[in-house]
């Protein structure tokens, strides 16, 4: 009996070590397949805050406030918006072009502009279109967009 056992526990123990170390093989295998498939994560750019701070009358024309919060990025030497203004009936009013930089890295900046023709009352939305120009840094029009936070303190929703 002391000769026979330790022979099949040898062999058995060893049919058993290789059965188990194929399994983990056949399982690790897809697993790494599958990462190999997955796109890798893209960077955490981070954001760039846009807010309606505030609207108010400027003669025939609505004085529109905004506040550039790049307190965590890098410095853009240009940052060109486009913006649709809705009325309170969400219909389309007007539409502009506003250049929002420079703005220096970690700084926050507000920028003026005016809504000719359109009285701040009737403002119901802004939207953020589209980002026409952003340059400084490895920025493009694409990761502008997708790093902008719209926010509002008004009473009209800002919105991309």
């Amino acid at each position: 009996m002391s000769d026979a056992g330790p022979e099949r526990r040898g062999i058995g123990g060893r049919l058993l070590a290789g059965a188990v170390l194929a399994a983990a093989l056949i399982t690790a295998i897809p697993a790494a397949m599958a990462q190999d498939a997955t796109p890798p994560a893209k960077s955490e750019a981070p954001p760039l805050k846009i807010e309606l701070n505030r609207l108010e009358p400027a003669g025939e024309a609505c004085r529109t406030y905004m506040l550039v919060d790049n307190s965590r990025g890098p410095a853009l030497k240009s940052l060109k918006v486009d913006l649709f203004a809705f009325d309170t009936e969400g219909v389309a009013q007007k539409r502009l072009a506003v250049e929002l930089g420079p703005v220096q890295g970690k700084k926050t900046v507000v920028r003026l502009f005016d809504f000719a023709g359109l009285a701040c009352p009737k403002i119901g939305r802004l939207l953020l279109n589209d980002v026409l120009a952003c340059e400084g840094g490895d920025a493009t029009r694409e990761t502008c967009l997708e790093r902008i936070e719209p926010a509002t303190k008004t009473s009209a929703a800002f919105d991309r």
